[in-house]
C-alpha cells in the first residue's frame, strides 16, 4: 500500500465519519436530501463516482490522478449524471408497479412501502430490471461520450464549453466492450441485483445505499475505458 492509498483512507473516513457519530449532521443530511433531492444527486454523485473513476485509474496507473485526467470537468458530467439518475430512479419505482397493476398484479403500487415479502422481493426486482434495460444503457454511453470528449480536449475544464461531436465519438467507440462488457455483463450481473437491493431498503437508505453504488458505476466505467485502451 502506498502513501497515496492511505491519504485516500484517511480522507474517506474523516468525510463519512460526521454522520456517524454526529446526530445533527445525519439529521441535516437527512432533512436537505429530502427538501432538495435533486442538488444532494448532483453533489454525491460528483464526488463519489468521480472518485470511483479515480480507483479505475489507480487500478491501471498505480495514481488516482494524473495529467489531462479532468478531473474537475468528470465530477461536474457526473453531477448531471446523478440528477437524471435520480430523476430516473423516481420514474421507475413509480411508473413500473402502475405497469405491473395493468397487466394484473394487485396494488403493485404499494409493494414497495410493505413489509419485506417475496412479492415486494418480485417488485423490486422488476423496477430494477426496467430502469436497467431502458435507461442504464443511455446512460452509460452518454457517460462513456462525454469522457472522451473531455479526455481529447486535455482534461481541462474549458472542454464543457467546447461542443462534443457525438457523431464522431460515436462511430469511434469500442463497442464490443461497451456491448459485451458494459452492457452484457454489468447490467445482469451486477446493476440488476444490486439495485434489486435499492428498492427493498427504506426510502432513507435507498438515498445513501445509491450514493455508494455511484462508486461502483464509477470504477465500472473506468475499468471499461481501461479495457478499450488495452487493444
Amino acid at each position: 500500500m502506498k502513501k497515496q492509498d492511505i491519504y485516500i483512507i484517511i480522507g474517506a473516513v474523516a468525510l463519512l465519519a460526521p454522520f456517524f457519530i454526529f446526530d445533527e449532521v445525519y439529521s441535516f443530511y437527512k432533512h436537505f436530501n429530502k427538501e432538495h433531492g435533486l442538488i444532494t444527486a448532483f453533489i454525491k454523485f460528483a464526488i463519489l463516482a468521480t472518485f470511483g473513476e479515480t480507483l479505475g485509474l489507480r487500478i491501471k496507473a498505480g495514481v488516482f490522478f494524473k495529467e489531462g485526467f479532468g478531473l474537475l470537468p468528470k465530477a461536474i458530467i457526473w453531477g448531471f449524471l446523478g440528477i437524471t439518475i435520480k430523476v430516473a430512479f423516481i420514474i421507475f419505482a413509480k411508473g413500473t408497479p402502475v405497469f405491473l397493476e395493468y397487466v394484473g398484479v394487485e396494488n403493485a403500487s404499494g409493494l414497495l412501502k410493505a413489509d419485506l415479502n417475496f412479492a415486494k422481493i418480485l417488485t423490486a426486482f422488476a423496477v430494477s430490471v426496467a430502469m436497467n434495460i431502458v435507461y442504464a444503457p443511455i446512460l452509460m454511453t452518454l457517460h462513456k461520450i462525454t469522457d472522451i470528449h473531455i479526455t481529447d480536449k486535455g482534461g481541462k475544464l474549458s472542454s464543457l464549453l467546447k461542443p462534443i461531436k457525438f457523431g464522431t465519438i460515436l462511430s469511434g467507440m469500442d463497442w464490443n466492450v461497451q456491448w459485451n462488457f458494459v452492457f452484457k455483463k454489468t447490467i445482469p450481473l451486477f446493476w440488476i441485483p444490486a439495485h434489486t437491493i435499492t428498492f427493498l431498503l427504506p426510502q432513507d437508505f435507498q438515498v445513501l445505499f445509491a450514493a455508494l453504488l455511484g462508486i461502483a458505476l464509477g470504477t465500472i466505467l473506468a475499468v471499461a475505458s481501461l479495457k478499450s485502451e488495452k487493444k
